[in-house]
């Protein structure tokens, strides 16, 4: 499981101040602070996928980052347990246990797929009979034996998603922390990728991820978090913020809740 705990991320900005000197108009710039995430807590259990949904600026890309280990949080607590629920506490084994995909993970562009997933086998001190069974199963659970062997900056934008989920594949991780990982892909890449995050659910993992794709969530998660402004202003299955909105669909059930909460 993963949990957070009143996490929060505050950034400086600047903004455009007005103000008069004698008679001209002056502008000058201010420095603020802001919360781009604001004591936020939400959990993701063994065998669950849980949504991120909102708008670009949200906090959804801030919040993901630090639960990935990625961002240190200004305030709060980022919590990861074991199989037999204790904590784990060590960072790099905190790392290790998480999965994280993001639409700008670099690949190396020479390697092939395959022996990208060699190097990081060994990286791992998988031995060879381990590398070659993990993965021909990461290229079949992605459906990418048919690229297997080609370099990487040759693949098209969802051959190149793939193989960036296959990289977080390899070290079999317990949790997987997915952000907007259907974006403008094709079709059948967009279904490899819900394939591979309703599998990894049946074999009890956690995987998180932020997607725009309303209908995609309220089909494929067990939960979702919707945020704005840093914030998370509802939380339930799509089933109940659809009874709880009365509507018949997440996407309007969405607006109703986000009009609530002070519109976009």
């Amino acid at each position: 499981m993963i949990e957070v705990r009143g996490l929060c991320k505050e950034f400086e900005r600047s903004r455009r101040a007005e103000g008069t000197v004698g008679k001209s108009r002056k502008h000058r710039v201010k420095k603020e602070t802001f919360l781009a995430v604001d004591h936020v807590s939400i959990e993701a259990c063994e065998g669950e996928i849980v949504g991120i949904l909102g708008p670009n600026g949200a906090g959804k890309t801030t919040l993901l980052r630090m639960m990935g280990m990625l961002m240190s949080p200004t305030e709060g607590d980022v919590v990861l347990t074991d199989d037999t629920g204790n904590e784990i506490t060590e960072l790099t084994q905190k790392k290790a246990a998480i999965g994280y995909l993001s639409g700008n993970t670099k690949l190396y562009p020479r390697f092939s797929v395959r022996e990208y997933l060699r190097f990081l086998g060994e990286l791992y001190g998988f031995d060879k009979e381990m590398i070659q069974m993990r993965s021909e199963e990461i290229f079949r659970v992605l459906d990418m034996e048919g690229f297997a062997d080609n370099r990487i900056e040759k693949l098209s934008t969802g051959q190149t998603q793939r193989a960036s989920i296959a990289r977080c594949l390899m070290a079999d991780p317990r949790v997987y922390i997915l952000d907007e990982p259907t974006l403008g892909l094709d079709i059948l890449s967009a279904d490899a990728i819900i394939r591979f995050m309703k599998e990894q659910k049946e074999k009890g993992k956690t995987v998180l991820y932020s997607t725009h794709y309303l209908e995609e969530a309220q089909i494929l998660c067990d939960r979702v978090y919707m945020i704005r402004d840093g914030k998370i202003v509802a939380q339930g299955t799509p089933a109940a913020l659809m009874q709880q909105t009365k509507t018949d669909n997440l996407r309007t059930a969405f607006h109703v809740i986000y009009d609530e909460a002070g519109g976009v």
